[in-house]
């Protein structure tokens, strides 16, 4: 619920924030002056310009943000062997994978979690958590952070980006759009927008975020899947079945910050209505995904 919850409050004030700049510069046009008419494609664009530019706001300083909710600290220079192995392997993953090599970093969490974040291919962040690093084999390591190096070569922060901006976009366009006919329908206004215009709109916006997170969070676990498949071709299948068994020990307790739990290596579980907003499918299913695969 808090993700959603922040989900909401990230659309708001994006909005809110976006809405004042185009005042303060005289970009208008989004309503007709008479009040009769909503402006479709000015709203349109209105909307684009705010649900794109957030989403690609947040996903261009993902990496400074990463750092700083997590404290992780990026390996300069190799301190000991541990650090020393976790950067070649990331390196000769990377080269595998035909991507640049990621910054490699060390996050403070008793929990084992992984992360990979970044807006291109070849200038990413992949982090792993002191818990993984002491509760897991090393072949299981190489596995978490051939599934990292997946979602980077996979572009899967991008898309998600792209997903969530059009997403967004939408959210803003209709919200305004049930706002302006509920005000004209049912209030009768003839002249530019009530109250109930500004109600309507807000109110449509936090139920259509909520649907809107659905669609991004399917998103979010089918590439789940798909970075799962690419860690087995970068590190072997029995590596990776083994490395989500051993989260699945540890399932519910590796968590990360709400704005980077898309981007870990695992989830929250939850059932029912809550599984809609999760962000990683089951471990299980994965493992099972995993081992079907095997049996092809």
């Amino acid at each position: 619920m808090k993700r959603i919850v922040l989900f909401l409050a990230t659309n708001i004030a994006v909005l809110a924030v976006l809405s004042i700049v185009f005042q303060l510069f005289g970009i208008k046009g989004l309503l007709d002056e008479q009040g009769v008419d909503l402006d479709l494609s000015a709203l349109l664009v209105f909307s684009a310009v705010i649900g794109m530019g957030g989403s690609f706001i947040s996903l261009a300083i993902s990496k400074w943000s990463a750092k700083r909710m997590t404290g992780a600290q990026v390996i300069e220079r190799p301190g000991n062997e541990m650090e020393a192995w976790l950067v070649d392997t990331v390196a000769r993953q990377a080269q595998s994978a035909g991507i640049g090599m990621p910054e490699v970093a060390i996050f403070e969490s008793p929990d084992p979690n992984a992360f990979a974040t970044g807006m291109r291919r070849n200038s990413a962040l992949v982090a792993v958590s002191t818990g993984l690093l002491r509760n897991m084999r090393r072949d299981e390591v190489e596995a978490v952070l051939g599934h990292e190096i997946s979602h980077v070569a996979n572009g899967d922060m991008v898309t998600l980006g792209l997903v969530q901006g059009v997403v967004n976009t939408f959210v803003i366009f209709l919200s305004r759009v049930v706002g302006h006919t509920v005000d004209r329908v049912v209030f009768k206004t003839e002249r530019g927008h009530g109250p109930a215009f500004w109600i309507t709109s807000i109110v449509a916006q936090i139920v259509l975020g909520i649907l809107a997170s659905m669609i991004v969070m399917w998103f979010s676990r089918w590439r789940e899947f798909r970075a799962d498949a690419g860690g087995a071709r970068l590190a072997g299948r029995e590596k990776m079945v083994s490395a989500l068994q051993r989260l699945q020990v540890a399932a519910g307790q590796a968590e990360l910050p709400d704005q980077l739990a898309a981007f870990g290596i695992s989830g929250r579980m939850a059932e029912g209505f809550k599984r809609l907003f999760l962000s990683h499918p089951p471990l299980a299913e994965r493992i099972a995904a995993l081992q079907a695969q095997d049996a092809e």
